[in-house]
């Protein structure tokens, strides 16, 4: 301990330089780089731009190109009605049958519903009639015998 001097100076850690702020043109050319300074031409998005608006046009394209499915047609929801009133089931009685919601069946009978086999299907075990290909509205024949 005899070899320790109290006036010796023990650094630790240091303290960085700050960085200089430059605050004037003067500032800026003492430094060694060049730098350039441009004004933005296109600041603030919500301005009016002259010209097309290429993302309206794209999406009035694209909503060309997608033809909506097809919608069932009106005489299968006449005939879905037809046989339900001859069998005397309500709506709610024919969804319950076929295991649907009766917005379903509405939407057939209105004719608003996308087709669907497995659906048209039940409505044709259910109510007897054909619903599918060319004699829409005929009663179905049973498995015919030999």
């Amino acid at each position: 301990m005899s070899n320790l001097d109290w006036d010796a100076k023990t650094v630790i850690g240091f303290k960085a330089k700050a960085a200089k702020v430059t605050r004037n043109a003067s500032d800026l050319n003492a430094v060694c780089a060049v730098v350039a300074t441009d004004k933005k031409v296109t600041g603030g998005a919500n301005k009016a731009r002259p010209g097309p608006d290429h993302q309206r046009i794209a999406k009035l394209d694209r909503e060309n190109e997608v033809a909506p499915p097809p919608k069932v047609n009106a005489s299968v929801g006449k005939a879905i009605q037809t046989a339900r009133m001859e069998k005397q089931l309500t709506q709610k009685d024919l969804a319950q049958k076929t295991n649907e919601k009766p917005s379903v069946i509405q939407d057939y009978e209105s004719g608003k519903a996308v087709p669907n086999p497995q659906i048209l299907g039940k409505f044709e075990r259910i109510l007897g009639v054909k619903l599918r290909g060319a004699d829409i509205g005929k009663k179905l024949e049973g498995p015919k015998k030999s």
